[in-house]
């Protein structure tokens, strides 16, 4: 091992093992914590505690549970391959930790900073209670490029822009090299110090769907765990990077990383994807130069979301443009909504879309922001019935990316686009997928009499829109 990051804390703690909880951060490479932990050459005792109870935690929806199951029993026998062992428990985090400090004797407690605002205050609640009893407890950064607090303003706030932010983080020092993935997580001794540690059985956690299975379409698509998120990002820098960013608005071009639900859980950090980007930038030049650039500002753009959240945690719940508070939604017309989520609302892109997304847990992005400002703006349902939909049914639904992409099409939300700009599905089809390849694959009925009437007429519900969205201007000048 290398030595360790130079905030690792050093105490005069007891000869106990060190405890790495693990939580959104499912890998052992480029993992601070678990870096720190082994530099103390001391029994690491590795952790996941499955919390729904702590107050103002989002419990999972049902595609997070199915990665979340597929993830940690990957991460279980990694850990197994390095002479280690995950604890599984369930429960309010601050009593279970408590409970692991005491069963073990730790000495100290290690773990990677989340950024909701439930759970900063369930991390920082935790810290104070251990230290208070003597245990060496420490977090570090380990899934943001740049901590939300280090990027301000001139005046010191924070940015609700995305160019100047962005352009505030580039300026300064450029992201850490990732931490190298360890060969062993025995500790000096070689003591396993999890003997005699309870664990949770993870399949009586019911993480999977059983009555019925709907998943099938998600273990089609996807293969959750580290390896698998190494090999999806060396696939794409050397086959879609050159192209991604002439073809990744194309849906059926296959130009995207798919790295989005991986960096999600944390099998893979966005200091691994910069770096191996940035390396592969090397031998590239002119577009090929050109799409690596623009692909790392998309990672940016996720850095955003999350320095959003920092500042705003009723993100998935409160319009960030507070006007937008009296926009006049009407009562949801449940048929429709449920033709919306089903794939038939009679426009090709949107059906396309949203049974792609039911039958493997994600959406091409770009389709996404046409089905989710078609929701919005030609069927006028609030944005946050939409984003409780994706947050149920995405793989990668995260607090701060699944909201601050429906607030962004809304035109509620930071550097949102706006409200009068409104996607029009069948001109987007025209230009996005042209040969309709990607309507083929998820919509093979479009064409036929079995394929549904328009749910809406574009142009009177975009005339719809655009009156309400007057109104709300003209409450919030008065």
């Amino acid at each position: 091992m290398t030595a360790p990051p130079a905030n690792t804390p050093h105490s005069n703690e007891h000869a106990g093992p060190v405890i790495v909880w693990f939580r959104d951060d499912l890998r052992v490479a480029d993992h601070p914590a678990l870096h720190a932990a082994l530099a103390r050459q001391r029994p690491i005792v590795a952790v996941y505690v499955f919390d729904e109870e702590s107050p103002g935690v989002r419990p999972l929806g049902g595609a997070a549970r199915w990665w979340l199951h597929q993830s940690l029993r990957s991460l279980a026998a990694t850990l197994e391959k390095l002479g280690g062992r995950l604890i599984l428990r369930r429960g309010a985090a601050a009593a279970i930790m408590a409970q692991i400090v005491d069963e073990t004797d730790a000495a100290a407690v290690f773990w990677n900073r989340r950024y909701g605002e439930a759970e900063r205050t369930i991390d920082t609640a935790i810290k104070a209670e251990l230290r208070g009893r003597g245990v060496d407890t420490h977090s570090f950064a380990g899934s943001l490029l740049f901590e939300p607090w280090t990027v301000q303003t001139g005046q010191g706030g924070s940015y609700s822009v995305f160019t100047p932010f962005w352009r505030s983080c580039t300026a300064g020092p450029p992201p850490r090299a990732p931490y190298p993935t360890p060969t062993s997580v025995a500790g000096s001794t070689g003591q396993n110090a999890t003997d005699g540690v309870a664990s949770d059985n993870l399949d009586d956690w019911g993480l999977e769907p059983s009555a019925p299975d709907w998943a099938a379409g998600l273990r089609a698509a996807w293969t959750p765990g580290e390896a698998s998120a190494q090999h999806m990002l060396q696939h794409f820098l050397t086959e879609a990077l050159p192209r991604y960013a002439a073809e990744r608005d194309e849906p059926a071009q296959n130009a995207t990383s798919r790295l989005s639900p991986y960096l999600r859980w944390g099998e893979i950090s966005p200091h691994q994807v910069w770096a191996a980007t940035q390396q592969a930038q090397r031998g590239l030049s002119g577009p090929a130069l050109t799409s690596a650039t623009r692909f790392l500002t998309e990672l940016g753009w996720r850095e955003f979301a999350y320095h959003v959240l920092f500042h705003a945690p009723e993100l998935a719940t409160t319009n960030l443009r507070p006007a937008f508070d009296a926009f006049p939604w009407p009562p949801v017309d449940q048929r429709a909504f449920a033709a919306w989520k089903q794939g038939r609302t009679g426009f090709a892109l949107v059906d396309a879309g949203m049974r792609e997304l039911w039958r493997t847990g994600s959406m091409h992005n770009r389709v996404r922001m046409v089905a989710a400002s078609f929701l919005i703006k030609n069927m006028l349902v609030d944005w946050r019935e939409g984003e409780r939909w994706f947050w149920d049914t995405l793989v990668d639904a995260d607090a701060a990316s699944n909201p601050f992409g429906w607030q962004w099409v809304a035109g509620s939300g930071a550097d949102a686009a706006p409200y009068f700009r409104i996607f029009n599905p069948e001109l987007q089809a025209a230009k996005f997928d042209p040969h309709q390849q990607y309507i083929r694959e998820y919509v093979p009925e479009y064409g036929t009499d079995a394929y549904p009437e328009p749910l809406v007429d574009l142009g009177e519900t975009r005339r719809a829109a655009l009156a309400a969205y007057d109104r709300v201007k003209a409450q919030s000048a008065n």
